[in-house]
């Protein structure tokens, strides 16, 4: 029997067909996502539609499930039409609007109600941006959806020409990222939906982690969905002591935990899982598209760059870079920008600069790893994850980096495995444990100057 995940990330679609016994991979499709922090769902569609062609369709498939990018704000109307290009979570232009929310609410308060304390990247600030900056557009404003909340609803036959808005769905990964929505009683907080938005609206309706959203309009059953973190822990079936470091488009840590956590520092969200538990992340943005950056000034493709960080010492001649090229996340600066620190006539070398570069990437990692364990969190593993994971040199520096070991699974779709899990979950009533392949183990020496010094230069700047 078939099952299929599919993964609608801020670059691209995924769908992967797999087969629910083993979990080997039957097929797979992709298309692409347009660039840009906003962007009309409707591509989203598109892109879903033109992945699932290039997988050979859903026609044998029994179940499916949607996970995707956090945070995301699709607004509609009453008719259910897309109000307005969906601000994406990597879209800044909220940070003031988190900031008014945390000095209406304090901090604290919006910790113990939510889980986390709003940044940018969360739906609610984008809500109040909305209302503030384009009022006409929130006035409208009929119901708020999720990525993969309204790619599910698209699935299951809804949308302009069947606006069932009471159809919505979502999970608890995907709901416990909006800032609306209290992870430990299981329930929206409309007083903060309200002050976000300016009024009430149809949310999507929280499924349990094996609940059925429903069926496409082919009959093929629809599981509930799940953010993309949640999503790729469900795919590696992490346990007890497991941390995962992701180096995608942003970079993420996380770990799932039996009990919620809340952080009035913000550093540390506080989110759901898709398993029924709960998952403390940390969240950079700006992760691979460093090393992108890097490797263009030095004019070589990723493998010359990794070599050419090998090359030099532990702690890179000195020379660090605080990769803020995006602004950043954690810490909460979004108007940020990069900074090279400690060059000299001796230091600026091509090997010291390549290695730098991997060097503050997996910093910024590093302090979000410390701080998911500074609230309880037990991590004897991490778990490296994502593209720039195959990068030889990232994985050796990440074992000097980081000070507990470091595995690196077999490349993979985590996130689309993931929601295959649901899939087969949804279907059967039982959750798949398919086995993960570690391919490698770094086991560079924990270099302390690595971290030592870039927490110095963030500590002088």
């Amino acid at each position: 029997m078939l099952i299929a995940g599919i993964d609608s990330s801020t670059q691209s679609c995924k769908v992967v067909v797999r087969d629910l016994e083993t979990g080997a991979v039957v097929r797979v499709g992709r298309a692409q996502h347009p660039a840009g922090t906003e962007v009309d769902p409707e591509r989203w569609w598109d892109a879903l539609q033109e992945s699932v062609r290039d997988a050979g369709g859903l026609d044998d498939v029994a179940a499916v499930s949607v996970a995707g990018q956090q945070h995301g704000m699709v607004v509609l109307n009453a008719r259910g039409e897309v109000i307005r290009p969906a601000l994406l979570w990597n879209d800044t232009r909220s940070a003031a609007a988190a900031q008014e929310l945390i000095d209406e609410f304090g901090a604290a308060e919006l910790a113990r109600r939510t889980g986390s304390v709003p940044v940018a990247s969360f739906t609610a600030t984008k809500l109040r941006w909305l209302r503030d900056a384009e009022p006409d557009h929130a006035a409208q404003v009929a119901a708020v959806a999720l990525p993969h909340d309204w790619l599910t609803w698209r699935l299951r036959g809804f949308g302009p020409q069947n606006p069932r808005l009471d159809e919505l769905v979502t999970d608890r990964s995907d709901a416990s990222g909006t800032s609306y929505w209290n992870p430990t009683i299981g329930d929206y907080d409309r007083e903060l939906l309200v002050a976000a938005l300016g009024h009430d609206a149809v949310l999507p309706r929280v499924l349990g982690p094996a609940e059925r959203a429903g069926v496409t309009t082919a009959g093929t059953v629809v599981g509930a969905g799940a953010g993309d973190n949640a999503g790729a822990a469900l795919g590696l079936g992490c346990g007890p002591g497991d941390a995962v470091v992701s180096i995608g488009t942003s970079g993420t840590v996380f770990a799932v935990t039996a009990t919620p956590v809340r952080d009035e520092s913000g550093t540390v969200a506080g989110f759901a899982d898709a398993s029924g538990a709960f998952l403390p992340l940390v969240a950079t943005l700006n992760a691979a598209r460093v090393l992108d950056s890097i490797a263009g000034l030095l004019d070589v493709d990723h493998e010359t760059l990794g070599a050419l960080a090998l090359t030099a010492a532990p702690g890179a001649s000195g020379v660090v870079l605080q990769p803020y090229f995006e602004g950043e996340r954690t810490p909460n600066l979004p108007r940020a920008t990069a900074t090279f620190f400690g060059l000299t006539l001796g230091s600026t070398t091509r090997p010291a600069i390549a290695r730098a570069a991997i060097e503050g990437m997996l910093c910024g990692l590093a302090d979000g790893l410390d701080a998911v364990r500074g609230l309880g969190v037990d991590a004897r593993r991490i778990l490296l994850i994502g593209g720039a994971a195959q990068n030889e040199a990232v994985g050796s520096i990440a074992s000097q980096v980081f000070d507990v070991d470091v595995v690196i699974p077999e490349p993979g779709e985590y996130v689309a495995a993931g929601a295959a899990v649901q899939a087969g979950w949804a279907l059967t009533g039982e959750r798949p444990g398919w086995p993960i392949d570690v391919v490698s183990s770094p086991t560079g020496a924990y270099a302390p100057v690595i971290r030592e010094q870039y927490v110095a230069r963030a500590v002088a700047s």
